[in-house]
């Protein structure tokens, strides 16, 4: 076994971990007796930790292999991460969240790990995540405009930490986008990429691989959206899944947040928040490009745009191999709302109109069938 940090606390506090039984779970719909990951994970948390007697039940899992789960004890709880060693790392997690809490940004508190085995015990910001308050349309302008400012301070306070991130270059940014020809269109829709097609998507890249890199560079969070953000009594929102950031564009956490995957708003009021963005950035002194007047505006939202549809081009090919690939399902049923991203974004600029005419020509008269092929 790897080294454990534990915690630091008097022998009345802690926190007493796993009453269920391994072998009672398959009854209660959680993991069972064959989950040999959650038997290591519960062994740690009492062997290791000191912690016997409380429930532990899923919290949630994400698009990558690590799992989550809350440890109850009367009215305390605490979150656990399983991320497999072989497959995830913990270190950036743990790195970054050191990073986010020096900003004074509400993220977990790693209390105890153990990387060998890829476990990390967090502190629990709660389970209101802004999607459901969002979908209920319940306080949006006071959400967003704390996401927004929790945005500003990631991206003015971040900037010595920033630099030690991974750089968002153009080898990441191609290398995203290159999952949406081998798992959107050759899994989901079952084209065969020809020449031409190709040479058409390699422009498209090229061109938004450019204007990605045109941008001024910032901390990017690179996942700030609604499931991430969690409504939080004070300092609104807690933030999740940051292990990903990176060094990179300016407009990337604006495009996740307000062209969210999960939810969508009228394009009218997304140009209103991103302004209203981009005029705090200003005001902390963050290079937003260009200057303070119309021109440098526009030029904000053409990046804005163009950022979104690398993101969503991405985003369709990641969904795309969730379910082929990982058998996550759940995913599919969001794939309109990014196909409807990448199609308006598309049609907006002259760069990438040609993409855009594929996507009405080709992709839209596929793309209903591929959806009830898969089921969703």
């Amino acid at each position: 076994m790897g080294k454990v940090n534990r915690l630091n606390r008097k022998p009345e506090s802690v926190y007493l971990i796993a009453a269920f039984a391994v072998g009672e779970w398959s009854s209660m719909g959680l993991p069972d007796a064959s989950d040999s990951r959650l038997a290591a994970l519960t062994r740690w948390l009492v062997d290791d930790l000191g912690f016997t007697g409380s429930r532990i039940e899923p919290a949630s899992a994400d698009a990558s292999f690590r799992r989550y789960f809350r440890v109850t004890r009367g009215a305390d709880t605490h979150i656990v991460m399983d991320a497999p060693p072989d497959k995830e790392n913990t270190a950036p997690f743990v790195s970054v969240a050191r990073a986010l809490a020096g900003m004074s940004l509400n993220v977990p508190i790693v209390l105890a790990r153990d990387e060998s085995q890829g476990f990390l015990l967090l502190s629990d910001l709660g389970s209101c995540q802004y999607l459901d308050e969002l979908t209920a349309e319940r306080n949006v302008e006071r959400l967003y405009a704390d996401a927004l400012q929790g945005l500003v301070t990631m991206q003015g306070a971040g900037d010595a930490a920033a630099r030690d991130l991974p750089v968002y270059d153009r080898a990441l940014l191609l290398r995203e986008m290159q999952l949406f020809p081998e798992w959107f269109l050759g899994r989901h829709l079952g084209f065969i990429v020809g020449d031409r097609e190709r040479a058409m998507l390699d422009r498209l890249f090229e061109a938004l691989v450019q204007a990605a890199l045109s941008q001024p560079s910032v901390f990017v969070h690179r996942d700030y959206h609604s499931r991430n953000l969690l409504l939080t009594a004070e300092h609104n929102p807690g933030i999740l899944d940051f292990q990903d950031a990176v060094f990179g564009p300016v407009t990337y956490d604006a495009v996740s947040l307000l062209k969210d995957c999960y939810i969508a708003w009228p394009p009218e009021r997304v140009r209103g928040w991103l302004l209203s963005y981009r005029e705090q950035l200003i005001r902390a002194g963050i290079d937003v490009g260009g200057n303070a007047a119309a021109g440098g505006a526009a030029e904000f939202v053409r990046w804005f745009d163009l950022m979104g549809l690398q993101r969503h081009i991405k985003v369709l090919g990641i969904f795309a191999r969730l379910y082929y690939r990982d058998g996550k399902r759940g995913y599919l049923k969001d794939l309109p709302r990014v196909l409807d991203y990448t199609r308006k974004a598309a049609a907006a600029y002259p760069e990438t109109a040609e993409f855009a005419e594929f996507v009405t020509s080709r992709i839209d008269p596929a793309f209903a069938a591929a959806q009830a092929r898969s089921g969703a």
